[in-house]
């Protein structure tokens, strides 16, 4: 299915999985969607699609519409490359939240973007920051704030983050609360790209160890994450649950 945004003009291919949007784009292409979106300076916003997630649509109405209104849903894990085989529409390749972070902070340092880091535990999102300024000198992170507090105090972290004038938001507080909060406040916080990279902060900021080049290869990421981090056993169950949903659509 072929759309049209109306901020950009840039056409849009997308596949849909149980019923959401999922864009046809490489990392290149989604990279030349998200500099697209910097320079018409309208907000946009940008969802990981990975396949707990699209679990979770299934019954949350809120998370569902924020899915199909958003302006570029990327592919995030293996199921969502499987089921779109399925349906005989390839996705080119994995388009991870960690991996746009890493990929926009190099672009950063070359076009300066500025950047703000909301999300994880107080001391990450700065411990992160700090990584990937070294890695990437010139990356413009204007500035960073923890994701601990209140949903009713979402309107004043907001107007905090925008004073800063990002470019490019990262949101890291897990989904479906990193995109009700980017739904909710995008008119207050005026960011050309806010994007929910659930816990890409920990990754960056060395609290939790990515998986090995290798398993990420064998598409087996999921069951790394799984093992470092218990907690994270309930998405891991949505997994199955996927996977029999998918088997049973048409």
């Amino acid at each position: 299915m072929a759309v049209q945004t109306q901020a950009t003009g840039q056409v849009r291919e997308t596949v849909e999985i149980l019923g959401m949007p999922v864009d046809r784009v490489s990392m290149e292409q989604a990279m030349e969607r998200i500099a697209g979106f910097v320079a018409s300076k309208q907000p946009q916003m940008v969802v990981t699609a990975d396949s707990s997630g699209i679990v979770q649509a299934q019954t949350d109405p809120e998370f569902r519409s924020i899915l199909e209104g958003a302006d570029l849903v990327t592919p995030d894990s293996i199921g969502i490359l499987w089921a779109a085989r399925r349906k005989g529409k390839v996705l080119p390749e994995r388009v991870s939240g960690v991996d746009l972070l890493d990929r926009i902070c190099a672009k950063s340092a070359d076009k300066g973007w500025r950047l703000y880091f909301l999300g994880a535990e107080p001391g990450v999102a700065e411990m992160a920051a700090e990584k990937l300024r070294l890695k990437y000198p010139g990356c413009n992170i204007v500035g960073t704030r923890h994701g601990y507090f209140p949903g009713d105090s979402d309107d004043i972290v907001a107007a905090e983050v925008a004073e800063f004038k990002p470019d490019v938001l990262f949101v890291a507080m897990g989904i479906p609360r990193q995109e009700k909060f980017i739904k909710r406040t995008i008119p207050i916080i005026g960011a050309p790209v806010a994007i929910g990279v659930g816990g890409s902060f920990d990754v960056f900021s060395g609290k939790t160890r990515r998986a090995p080049k290798l398993i990420q290869k064998l598409s087996l990421e999921w069951l790394w994450r799984t093992v470092m981090n218990p907690r994270k056993w309930r998405k891991a169950l949505a997994l199955p649950r996927f996977a029999w949903l998918v088997l049973r659509s048409r």
